[in-house]
This record gives C-alpha cells, structure tokens and sequence, in this order.
C-alpha cells in the first residue's frame, strides 16, 4: 500500500458515520415502562413484571415450538454490534439467542447460547452485522422439560467498531480513478473517498508531476454501497492527450492514468480474443494464445476425457430426479462451443445470448460506425485470422455450430427442441485442463427456454451471415424456423432448478415470455415475415417496460435485448411501433442517467435493496448497452457521456479501487475461478489471460471465501480476487460478451 493508502486506512474509523456508539435498539428493555415490544409465538404468554419479561415454557416440541422475540431491529452492515442481557431460568437451562434476519429465508447474523440459572446469568456477546436486512432477536424456548424463563437488561447497540470487511473501501487510493484513462473528449471524473464536509482542492498532475489543472471536489455525501463518505472531481474540460497522469491533494493520490481519443480499441481486441483459449473441442495453439495458454484440445474423446463426440442423455436417479420420466435412446455430438465459464460445462441459454452480443457487436458496427475494426478480419487473435471474414462472425460461428448440433434429431420425441447443456455427471475440482477431465457426459433435457435462444441467434446469425457466407445462413434460418415450431408446437418444458450436485450449473427458469419475444423479434428482423410481428403485438412484453436498473437483460431474462434489436434494426416496423419502442429505450436509458448523476461512482447500476447481484459487473454492462443504444438512436452525445462514464466503475473508479478487466490499470484480478487458469493452484498454470472480466461484487454469499471474509461488507466490496471464490471473481462467456460489445461501441462512437 502507498503511503496515501496507508494515511487513508489509518483515519478510516473517523471517517465512517455512525461509528460513535450508537442508539439503543431494544426499547425499555429493562421492561419497566411498559414500553417494550417483545412477541411471544402461539401457545407462550408473557408477563412483565419487577423490571422482567417471562414466560411459562410447556415441556416438549422442537426447539423452535416456544419463541420468545423483538422485531425491528435496523443494522448498518459493516458495523460490530453487542448484544447483552441477563437471563434466569427454573430450572437450569440454556437459552438459544439467535439474531437474524425478520423475513424468509431467516438468516443467521449471530448465534448465541446463554447458560441461564436460577438466580439469573449475565451475557454479553460481539458480532458484525453481515446484510443490511431488517432484523429481529429470538430466543427459541422449546424441546425441553419446560419451566419459567426470565430476561431482563436486554441491549442490543453499536459499539462504535468496524468489522474488517466494513473497512475494505480504505485500502486502496483515496482518490478513485478510471485506471485506464478518459477519452479527449469525453467525461472526466473521480471519486473521493473522504468525509471533508467542504469541498478539496485537487490537482492535475502529468508524467513529470507538473501542475496541468486545478479544481475542487464537490461533497457528494455517504454512499450506503460502498460504505464511506464521497466526494466527485470533474475535470472534464482538460483534453490534452497523455499518460500517466494523476490526480493529487496533499498526501493523496490517485493511480495514474491516461487521456487520449483511442481507449477501447485495445481492450475491443483482449475481450474478443478472450474467446479463443475458451474453446472446447480443439487444440489451443501457442502461437495464436500465447505459450502460457496452449492446450490439447478438451473433450474429444483421447483419454482421460470422454469427449463429446457421442454423449447420451442424462439417465439413472439423476434424470429421474430432475426430469421425472424423460430419456432418449439417441447420442449426439455436440463437440466444439465455448466452455461457459471457469468449468467445463457448456450451456445453450448462456451460450446463445453470448453469441448474440458478439453479432450484435458486428452489426452496431455495420449500422452505425462505418468502417469499424470490428466489423473487419484481423481484430481478434484467433486461427481464422486472414480467411477474409470478419473475425467477430468467425469468432461467434465456434458457438453457432455447437448450438445446432444440441438440437433433438428429426425422428425422435422433441425433435427441433435444443438440450438445455451437456456438461460433467458430477463436478469436478480446480486445477484441471479440459483435456484431462475424466468424468462422463451428459445431455439435459431440452428446454423451451434454449430452444427459443437457439431460434433468436440462428435467425440473426442468417441476417448477419447472409452476404459473407449464404450457404451457412440458409443453414442457420433452417435451424432457427425449425427450432420456432418445436417449441410452439410441444408443451412447456422448464429448467429445472436441482440440488447443485449435478456436476454443472442449473441455469433454471420458468418463463419463457422473453425468449418468445427474443425468437420473434430475430425472426422478424430476417424474414420480414409479418406473422412474427404477429406474435411480438401478441406478447406482454410488447408494450411493457423492457429494462430494469437492476440490469437491462441477461440469460434469464432477454426481452430488453429484444427490445434494442427492435429499436436499433427495426426499420420496416410500422411507424408507430417504431416509435413506440425507440421511445422506450430512450426513456429508459434518461432513467439510467438520472441515476447517475446521484451516484459519487458514476453507476448506471442499481440493484434491489441495494445488495449486488452475481454478475454485477455484466449487469452494469448491460445498462450501459442501453446507454449506448440511445445514443446510437438519438445521436445525443449526453447518452454517449453516459456510456463513457459508465465504464469507469468497470475500470477502477469503485469502492475497491480496482480495475475488474485483467491486464487494465494498476491493479486487476489475476485469480478468477477457473480450472484451467488456476496459477493460485498451480503454478505451472497460467492466470486468466488479459481482457478477462470478473463477476464483480456479490452480496450474497454463495462459497466458502465470501462467508469466511466478506461478512460486513458494503456491496460494493462483497468481492475477493481468489479462485474459489466463484461467487464473485468468476470468469464467464455471458460477461465477457457485452464488454466485446461495449468496448467496441466506446472505440468507435464519436
């Protein structure tokens, strides 16, 4: 840590508002007011008497029969509460005391057991408040031979100390920064992390530490998402071209960084050429990926594998379990396709949206920036590099082929229906390259959630293939009107969700509105064929509010991305639809700016109840396309600024001070989840290669890293760089898509 960083994380405790002790949560809990709000479950009655609460408890039941609790109690995530009491009980027993959280799934923020007696025993216990849920004090009393149980001088308070976690915003520069630069002519900003209630002086500093702008922040107040105080610095109108710059006041400083009018051109290459070393099914070279990433191909059948050559169905307990009495007799090759993330699965629902924002990419660029490198051969660093096709199209066809290949074959039950993934019978650990995976494969039953996915990204791969390969296109408008009867033509069928021992993951769903509205729009888009339009007026989805500031689209839910096609390529709609759907995405990208500029970090992200999602960083990628869209649309630049600021909380300007793209600015992830990228396991291993986006925080804790080091944490720093922790530091094609596409789009709008 620099010298700034350690000044900073010294003062940390006096910057946190609410770190003095604070207010009691327990009213009159000396019960001798009458004031006291405690409940008592079904059957239990209370009696408050002599400055105690008690209750008669009958012998038996389970432990959670006979409650005694409080509700309504506020903390602040991050903050060390204490919890005291004294508790008498006649006839000795312990007492479980459990705070958690007031609703569904009720979740633990501290256990306790206190040892009463007769004559009374005092209690006293520490614990950091993990969520920032509403929550509630219980005591279950049942399960024993019953008795009286009496609590008196119950306190619950903040101690006025940080859980570790709590702290994690600290430990990088005071000063928040873009880490790989702003555009000339573009937003500028930076993000303090200071309680100064009156504004900073900052300075501007180039290369050689001399003096080229001055300014003061503006206070911006606590942010709740990262847990501190902030304050904005807009430099916006310096616009000379440079690196290593940085913004500088008294001992702090921020990382340097770079002004310039070509970005994202670097970045448009790394995140695209991520995609190769992905590859299932073929041979990672060397002098394409570089020595650290060569590979034998995986799953091809050489031993250990068991390829993908000829894969049955799921069958046995497993199949029963999920799918009741579906089976198929047939084997399919589904050889080829991308690796969905850090393990060796390969999903149609993820792997088909994916491969939709790699040709979306392609055709904004044919649409609307002439000329653009992606919509060229040679921007990526793959072997189809100088076959004279655009390599974005090269690039998405690896997965466009795996996809048609997990289409039921004509002749058997669901033919024209897709398998909803193949993957491992049972999971697998890190390190382990694809090509020494041991496990048997299997294919899932087909679900109308892939199948429909598949429809959408044939038909818009044939509009996109039409004119560079027609014979591919035919093929893959075939495949995606085939795939479009399958699935109106038979029965519902969902993903299910299972017990997470299947060997991959569930990518469960139970609605399929979206992915009809998806199918129909990229139908639509090729053929012209009104009978889609017919059923797009026909959807819910047709008039209702597409995007979310939660995030615009992702696998689960496709209508958004449906609705910008629609916007975007939609010229032959009729012009009232037309303008009804431009208009909903420019309303919905105002939203996204509205929320902005309320943010100190410059996010077009807001998730519910302020927890992260998984995925949090594609989510904001996601908003951000919206952004773009409306620029593309309207031509405004205030949705171009939008974008271009935007992308800073992907590239530093957060509440870790860290850069979530590998290889870009001063400090990035080098251990995201993976089996094959494990150096943390293996060092003869590589990291993940440059342009490789993490998750990105995760308040919900789902492995073993996050529940053991991230309770407390502000969302914005519910994040470890560490290989097992795939909650939030994972790897994923569905992530690394929309950077594709952003960075692209930001390489090339003017």
């Amino acid at each position: 840590m620099s010298r700034f960083g350690i000044v900073h994380a010294a003062i940390a405790a006096l910057f946190l508002p609410g770190l003095a002790t604070a207010a009691e949560l327990i009213a009159d809990g000396q019960f001798e007011d009458a004031r006291d709000t405690f409940w008592a479950s079904d059957g239990l009655r209370l009696e408050r008497s002599g400055g105690q609460l008690c209750a008669e408890v009958e012998s038996g039941g389970d432990v959670w029969s006979q409650l005694i609790g409080v509700n309504g109690l506020k903390l602040v995530p991050g903050r060390v509460y204490r919890l005291s009491m004294k508790v008498a009980t006649n006839p000795a027993r312990a007492v479980p005391a459990r705070v958690q959280r007031a609703a569904d799934p009720w979740t633990a923020a501290a256990e306790f057991t206190v040892a009463g007696s007769a004559s009374g025993t005092a209690f006293s216990a520490e614990f950091e408040a993990p969520e920032p849920d509403e929550a509630q004090l219980v005591f279950a009393l049942g399960g024993t031979e019953g008795g009286q149980v009496c609590l008196d001088d119950v306190s619950l308070a903040a101690t006025g100390a940080m859980a570790r976690a709590a702290k994690r915003a600290f430990e990088g520069p005071a000063i928040r920064v873009n880490q790989l630069g702003y555009l000339t002519d573009g937003p500028k900003r930076a993000t303090f992390v200071a309680d100064a209630k009156r504004p900073i002086d900052f300075q501007l500093m180039d290369a050689k530490n001399r003096i080229v702008g001055k300014g003061k922040t503006q206070p911006h107040g606590f942010d709740p998402t990262a847990g501190v105080e902030t304050q904005v610095a807009d430099f916006s109108t310096f616009a000379t071209a440079g690196d290593g710059y940085r913004l500088v006041s008294g001992d702090w400083a921020s990382d340097r960084f770079s002004v310039s009018d070509d970005l994202y051109g670097r970045l448009r290459t790394d995140a695209l050429s991520w995609f190769y070393p992905q590859r299932s099914g073929v041979e990672i070279e060397a002098s394409i990926a570089g020595k650290a990433y060569a590979r034998p191909a995986g799953h091809v059948g050489i031993a250990p594998n068991q390829g993908d050559k000829a894969v049955p169905c799921l069958d046995g307990k497993q199949a029963e379990t999920l799918y009741g009495d579906w089976s198929c007799a047939y084997r399919l090759d589904v050889t080829g396709g991308w690796y969905d993330a850090g393990d060796h699965g390969k999903y149609a629902v993820t792997g088909a949206l994916s491969a939709a924002q790699l040709l979306a990419a392609y055709e904004r660029g044919r649409a609307f920036s002439k000329g653009s490198p992606v919509t060229r051969d040679g921007v990526s660093r793959i072997p189809e590099n100088g076959n004279g096709l655009p390599d974005v199209l090269d690039e998405a066809r690896w997965e466009l082929d795996f996809l048609l290949r997990m289409m039921v074959p004509d002749g058997e039950p669901l033919a024209g229906m897709v398998h909803h993934k193949v993957h491992d019978t049972a999971w697998t650990d890190a390190p382990m390259l694809p090509g020494e995976d041991p496990q048997p494969r299997a294919l899932h039953r087909p679900s109308t959630a892939a199948t429909l996915d598949v429809a959408a990204v044939a038909a818009q791969g044939a509009r996109l293939f039409a004119e560079e390969n027609p014979t591919f296109s035919a093929r893959l408008l075939a495949a995606a009107r085939k795939a479009w009867v399958a699935a109106n033509s038979n029965p519902p069928l969902f993903a299910p969700k299972s017990d997470g021992q299947m060997g991959g993951g569930d990518y469960d769903d139970d609605s399929i509105s979206d992915e009809l509205f998806w199918a129909a729009t990229e139908l639509y888009l090729t053929t012209g064929n009104r009978e889609y339009l017919r059923s797009l007026r026909a959807s819910p989805l047709w008039k209702a509010e597409a995007f979310s500031p939660t995030g615009a689209f992702d696998w689960r839910n496709v209508a958004g991305f449906a609705r910008l096609q629609l916007a975007l390529y939609g010229t032959d709609l009729p012009t009232a639809d037309r303008a009804m759907i431009r208009n909903s995405v420019l309303s919905a990208a105002q939203q996204l700016l509205t929320l902005q500029r309320a943010e100190p970090f410059g996010i077009v992200y807001q998730p519910r109840d302020r927890r992260y999602d998984w995925g949090s960083n594609q989510l904001m990628l996601q908003n951000i396309i919206v952004l773009s869209a409306a620029f593309d649309l309207s031509g405004e630049r205030v949705f171009l600024n939008g974008a271009r600021e935007g992308m800073d909380y992907i590239l530093g300007r957060n509440a870790l001070g860290l850069s979530y793209v590998t290889g870009y600015g001063t400090r990035s992830p080098q251990n995201q989840h993976s089996r094959w990228y494990a150096h943390q396991r293996d060092q003869r291993l590589p990291n993940p290669p440059v342009g490789s986006l993490a998750g990105g925080p995760n308040s919900t804790f789902v492995d073993d890293i996050a529940k053991e080091h991230l309770r407390g944490c502000a969302p914005q720093t519910c994040y470890v760089d560490d290989i097992e922790a795939y909650g939030s530091n994972e790897i994923a094609i569905n992530w690394n898509a929309p950077l594709v596409y952003v960075a692209s789009f930001l390489a090339d709008a003017r």
